[in-house]
């Protein structure tokens, strides 16, 4: 019972839910990707390169019979997923940027008092734990 009782308060952590709920936005935003690049992205594409549908490029080895399917190197499709990631990365820098940048704002709203090391506001001039006058800095 002990491990279930463990399970449980891992399980409902925070961080954990979290990390479930960014894995399954990611997911939805793939195909969202992954559909932009196909059906927006690529059509212009194609079209400037002489009507070329970028799904159907590929390198035919062998050629379907009777008996079994053709056999090929599908390098559209590739190109399609190269785009796909290109666009997810530059997402999630821009997105990881913007984080950062709003961390670093919010950092500057706090000080340190020099007595008791607590954080406090950039304004105050009386440290709310230990009372100790503040010099303006």
């Amino acid at each position: 019972m002990k491990i279930i009782s463990e399970f449980k308060e891992f399980a409902i952590r925070g961080n954990v839910v979290d990390m479930a709920v960014g894995v399954i936005i990611g997911a939805a935003f793939g195909k969202i990707v992954t559909t932009m690049v196909s059906q927006v992205v690529m059509p212009p594409i194609g079209l400037l390169l002489g009507s070329v549908d970028f799904s159907n490029l590929s390198i035919i080895l062998k050629e379907k019979t009777d008996t079994a399917a053709a056999v090929s190197i599908n390098y559209g499709v590739f190109i399609n997923t190269i785009l796909d990631f290109l666009i997810v990365a530059f997402v999630i820098f821009l997105a990881v940027k913007q984080i950062n940048r709003l961390k670093k704002e919010a950092a500057v709203e706090t000080k340190e008092c020099p007595k008791c090391i607590s954080t406090i506001s950039i304004k105050a001039t009386r440290c709310p734990h230990c009372t100790s006058e503040l010099l303006e800095t």
